[in-house]
């Protein structure tokens, strides 16, 4: 399971969307195998997030992102992730969130405002051209883990899931990455870069990895530096520093 193919879930019967059987699927049927392994001391939170997800969609919400991309930042092992992007919670726009913090799906016209101040940071920092699309897959093939701090929102309701359990999960998931080690002890090469007050309160969590923290880049906070933050040619260097191939931060054309 070493890809981000997206769940093929099957509404069940009764017309769910498929958020009550991803709640009963064993963990090693929804995330990459090693990624099951570390979340497995925090799977009853996790259970309880996925049933309260699960609740919230029969009850009549539209609940984002569609069940096949809820976990989708664990699809990719946890042992390739070299770099971290932490995001809050999923874009409240239906059609928007697609598992994968900042990211929208290729199709999805225009990019929000975040993602587009993300593009322009990207050109004034190395140069490289912004796209019109906002799919980042092309970076989670390299190990950059883009996730959100809360995995799920109700559409229209920005931080409605916020203290309902996901932070028990990403907690765990950022200690995982932060505590991995070689034959000789050493940290495993890792960036953190953090967007926003949310994102640097994980800077505990780190176990010394470097972290890049500046402001988060949505339209309300980006003139108060993010602009100029120049994250993606320091993670670069900092990766190089710890003996990593720097990632390509050029997008395709799609």
């Amino acid at each position: 399971m070493g890809d981000d193919t997206l769940f093929e879930l099957e509404p069940a019967g009764g017309g769910t969307d498929g958020f009550a059987e991803l709640a009963g699927l064993p963990l090693g049927e929804i995330m990459a195998p090693d990624w099951a392994e570390a979340l497995r001391p925090v799977e009853p939170q996790l259970r309880s997030a996925l049933d309260f997800v699960a609740a919230q969609s029969a009850a009549g919400h539209q609940v984002l992102p569609a069940a096949g991309n809820l976990l989708r930042a664990f699809r990719r092992p946890l042992a390739d992730v070299k770099v971290l992007i932490l995001g809050q919670d999923p874009y409240p726009t239906p059609g928007h969130a697609v598992g994968l913090s900042f990211a929208v799906s290729p199709q999805t016209r225009p990019i929000p405002r975040s993602l587009s101040n993300i593009y322009r940071e990207l050109h004034d920092d190395l140069g490289l051209p912004p796209r019109v699309h906002g799919d980042l897959s092309a970076w989670t093939a390299q190990g950059v883990l883009l996730l959100n701090r809360v995995l799920s929102v109700s559409a229209g309701s920005a931080g409605s899931h916020r203290g309902k359990g996901w932070e028990a999960i990403t907690t765990a998931a950022v200690t995982a990455v932060a505590g991995r080690r070689d034959a000789e002890g050493r940290q495993s090469p890792l960036v953190a870069i953090l967007w926003g007050k949310d994102a640097e309160a994980v800077v505990p969590l780190l176990d010394g990895a470097p972290a890049l923290v500046s402001a988060h880049p949505s339209p309300l906070s980006a003139s108060r530096g993010f602009f100029g933050s120049r994250p993606f040619s320091q993670a670069n260097a900092l990766l190089s520093g710890q003996g990593a191939e720097p990632v390509d931060w050029e997008l395709p054309v799609l």
